[in-house]
């Protein structure tokens, strides 16, 4: 449905927002509330990962920059009014400031072929640039996090649906506040995109995360479907899924970009569907989607 552009492309970000970790003891006190390896990361250095509640259910997930004295988070904007307080709830017994700083950055989606050639001249080792970061988020696909004053690199501008185009068909789970407390990191895949760390230690929600892995606990995975639709598709919307004649509810949309009657999402459904399962959007009865293969491997 999209293809990665010929050269790269700069993608406006609007509904990004940026959370900032500052303080002798940010390092560590981020180690044990979220499912990445904090301290594996020098600056420079990116992951993706989850912050959860005490079940294991997410508050958010994010991409996380190491800038050297400060720690970025990158997540949707959606997600801040419970997961922000969420997160703070303990520093306050801890050498590190949280807060929201999404004024005081520009997020740009990076994207195209010959990516990696043209971040190696412009910017070089090191992932640190011009006061901000670049965080590679899947091959030629990065985002670009820069303070609010810098210059902007000189490329031909896409737009924000594009992106989530290409975030959808890269298998990169986007959450929104409508599934807050819903689902475990292992449901939106963050294991097979480098986003839980299984040898670091307690965090938040660990135990949930850890019986899944090791116990088989969690029956479900984020999927990407692609199809027709008949008229607009939102967050959070019920999708069924065919049997003989008759349809049964299978999840939501999790993240969705649209193109006219062209549709393509993700949602969490069972890990054990058919690859020819036949699927629907619950209000729009001649809608028809099926699964799209993702770009990586599945594992627990």
């Amino acid at each position: 449905m999209f293809t990665i552009a010929s050269s790269p492309k700069l993608y406006p970000l609007t509904d990004r927002a940026v959370l900032s970790l500052t303080g002798d003891e940010r390092v560590k006190y981020l180690q044990g509330q979220v499912t990445c390896d904090v301290a594996a990361l020098s600056p420079g250095d990116a992951s993706p990962g989850g912050h959860c509640d005490s079940k294991g259910k997410l508050w958010a997930s994010f991409w996380l920059a190491n800038q050297g004295e400060q720690l970025l988070l990158v997540l949707n904007q959606s997600l801040i009014a419970r997961q922000l307080p969420e997160l703070k709830k303990f520093a306050v017994f801890s050498k590190t400031d949280i807060e929201e700083v999404t004024g005081q950055w520009q997020v740009y989606g990076l994207a195209g072929e010959g990516l990696s050639h043209w971040l190696s001249h412009e910017v070089g080792d090191g992932n640190l640039w011009q006061g901000g970061v670049v965080i590679p988020v899947a091959a030629e696909h990065a985002l670009l996090v820069l303070p609010k004053d810098a210059t902007l690199p000189d490329l031909p501008r896409g737009d924000e649906q594009e992106w989530q185009g290409l975030m959808i068909q890269a298998g990169l789970p986007d959450m929104s506040a409508e599934h807050q407390g819903e689902y475990i990191p292992q449901m939106l895949n963050l294991q097979a995109i480098g986003g839980i760390s299984f040898n670091k230690g307690c965090y938040m929600g660990q135990e949930t995360v850890a019986r899944a892995k090791y116990r088989g606990a969690n029956k479900k995975a984020m999927f990407i479907l692609e199809g027709k639709v008949e008229s607009e598709v939102t967050v959070n919307q019920d999708l069924e899924l065919q049997l003989g004649d008759n349809w049964r509810r299978a999840g939501t949309v999790l993240s969705v970009c649209q193109d006219g009657n062209r549709c393509l999402l993700t949602s969490v459904l069972n890990k054990d569907l058919d690859a020819d399962t036949v699927l629907r959007i619950k209000d729009q009865p001649d809608s028809r989607l099926r699964l799209r293969p993702l770009p990586y491997q599945l594992a627990d």
